[in-house]
């Protein structure tokens, strides 16, 4: 009898360990996962799935690694495996709505979520899975996530896992001023578990978003006391350092950039260096406008193009080629990319910028134009990259070049604060160019800019000194023999704004003042001589040796020749 009572107690001792062990191993599986060990946690839970082929979790946490890869086609594979496995294990059902969320199918999402909670309507954790779903995606859907988070924070009366209440807060930090909503729910789930990492984390991270970096620091310090190998804090610690250089009253600026580049490499060696980790890296760096060592970085990132992170390594590759100068690299290699019509609907407006750029570079400046001018179309905030383009060609004095630039430019974005500045730059470059060729159409247009920026800013005396310039051209144009004096009112409204309205601004423009009394003496001259001559005698008091206005006055002031005698009959 004793023996046999032995043996039970023996048996049951193996079970006890074995479960234990199972636990374990489950549960740093899930402390994997929290610190962005993919690779680590995907070896662990294949081979949790291994030994123990019918327990659903392990399907459920492996399916997740694969969402959080962006891996959908593993992930529903994993998914689906556990629903065959574990009938009535209902999360992996959620697994598989959310993996229709990411694939933007959400009627298949709703159907999955339904079975799911078929199986598990009184378990909170279901509730918890969907709406951290709906939470994880590009566009959350926050109304889906807070009714299914609050069922689920509902149904644990207990309190027993901050899991629920680390989503909470996870849920209103995500939405802009809403950090204060945030802060209760991470503290509730620091009163369940004091050494949550992940919730000191995200503390910290809010610290970060208000611009308080001492206390954000201070936070992932405490994180990394707790576990000095919990990768997430040295990256929230690296983006710290490199928002707090930015700030102009930082002292030790080029110290805090070190340190940022330092702890996102210990985030690196600490997430197993996968390509995830590595990619993650390689944003950061383009964050921290390190291209240089960004490009060596990519360069080392072997991808399958199959792999929908190859999307992403193509793209960091053109844009470190081209923020280096390599521009036939950056031609290419964001050719690739846009070649990748699987990936469309991923392509950025930035993206269009940087092959604008690239071809800019390599000299194919309308197919520059052509690209900034798509990246505008997608988000008009871009546009002054347009004007960017557009001021270097002013700059160089190609001003044909500049003015279907200037013109897109002001046409994708009237409301710009700097469209008076545009308006002028695009008047000069069309004034230039009619003026040279006597192109109408330019002058006109030129003419026109300088209308509308004077609509703006009413006292902006070269604009009114430019439509007088722009309109006497015009003039030469129309009325070649006896110009009209289309350039008049505006010459007199420049004087007036110079020597009256604004005294001060006379003598910086006397040339311009010499300029328009010699032109409405000009035009005075054939109907009224004496005020011809007035206007030619301020341009004396101006400038006493100019030859213009004192020729002028010669043959104004000269006698009339005598009349000449009837011939004698």
């Amino acid at each position: 009898m004793k023996m046999i009572k032995k043996a039970i107690t023996l048996s049951l001792g193996l079970v006890m360990i074995g479960a234990a062990s199972f636990a374990q191993s489950l549960a740093d599986a899930k402390k994997a996962i929290d610190a962005e060990q993919y690779q680590k946690a995907t070896s662990m839970l294949k081979t949790l799935i291994s030994s123990n082929a019918k327990e659903g979790e392990n399907y459920f946490n492996l399916g997740n690694v694969y969402l959080l890869t962006d891996d959908l086609d593993s992930a529903r594979a994993v998914f689906t495996n556990g629903v065959t496995a574990s009938p009535k294990f209902a999360l992996n059902y959620v697994g598989l709505g959310h993996a229709d969320l990411k694939a933007k199918n959400p009627t298949s999402a709703k159907t999955n979520f339904d079975k799911a909670l078929e199986l598990g309507a009184k378990n909170y954790q279901t509730y918890l899975a969907i709406g951290k779903s709906y939470l994880e995606q590009e566009v959350p859907d926050y109304n889906a996530a807070l009714s299914n988070l609050q069922k689920a924070e509902e149904l644990d009366s207990k309190d027993k896992d901050p899991e629920t209440f680390l989503a909470l807060g996870d849920f209103y930090n995500m939405q802009i001023g809403k950090n204060s909503e945030a802060y209760p729910w991470y503290l509730r789930a620091l009163d369940v578990n004091p050494n949550l990492t992940r919730a000191i984390v995200q503390i910290g991270k809010m610290y970060r978003q208000a611009y308080s970096f001492s206390d954000a620091a201070a936070q992932m310090e405490k994180a990394i006391a707790i576990d000095a190998n919990y990768g997430p804090a040295y990256r929230e610690l690296s983006e710290i350092d490199q928002q707090w250089s930015r700030f102009p009253d930082v002292k030790d600026k080029e110290a805090k950039r070190a340190a940022s580049l330092a702890n996102m490499r210990k985030y690196l060696d600490l997430t197993d260096k996968s390509v995830d980790s590595r990619i993650r890296y390689a944003q950061f760096l383009v964050y921290a406008n390190d291209y240089a060592t960004l490009e060596k970085e990519v360069a080392t990132l072997n991808v399958e193009a199959s792999n929908p992170k190859s999307f992403l390594v193509t793209r960091l590759r053109g844009y470190s080629a081209v923020e280096n100068k390599n521009f036939p690299a950056g031609v290419k290699y964001m050719n690739e990319l846009f070649a990748r019509k699987q990936d469309a609907s991923r392509i950025l407006g930035e993206d269009y910028i940087i092959l604008g750029r690239a071809l800019q570079g390599t000299g194919n400046d309308s197919l520059a134009v052509l690209n900034i001018t798509k990246a505008v179309d997608l988000d008009s905030t871009k546009v002054e990259e347009l004007a960017t383009l557009a001021k270097k060609y002013y700059a160089d004095k190609n001003y044909a070049k500049a003015i279907p630039v200037y013109t897109k430019v002001i046409n994708s974005n009237s409301k710009n604060p700097a469209i008076g500045m545009h308006y002028f730059q695009l008047g000069i470059s069309s004034y230039v160019v009619g003026a040279n060729t006597s192109n109408r159409e330019a002058l006109v247009k030129a003419d026109s800019s300088f209308s509308k920026l004077l609509a703006l800013l009413p006292e902006t005396e070269q604009a009114i000194l430019y439509r007088a310039r722009i309109n006497k051209a015009i003039d030469g144009i129309d009325n070649k023999e006896t110009p009209k004096g289309l350039a008049v009112p505006f010459y007199e409204k420049f004087i007036t704004l110079v020597t009256v309205t604004k005294p001060e601004k006379a003598t910086p423009n006397a040339k311009n003042l010499v300029d328009s009394y010699n032109y409405l003496g000009f035009i005075a001259s054939g109907t009224d001589k004496e005020k011809a001559k007035e206007y030619f005698n301020k341009a004396l008091a101006i400038d006493p040796q100019n030859a213009y206005a004192a020729d002028n006055l010669k043959v104004l002031n000269a006698p009339p020749a005598p009349a000449k005698k009837a011939p004698i009959k």
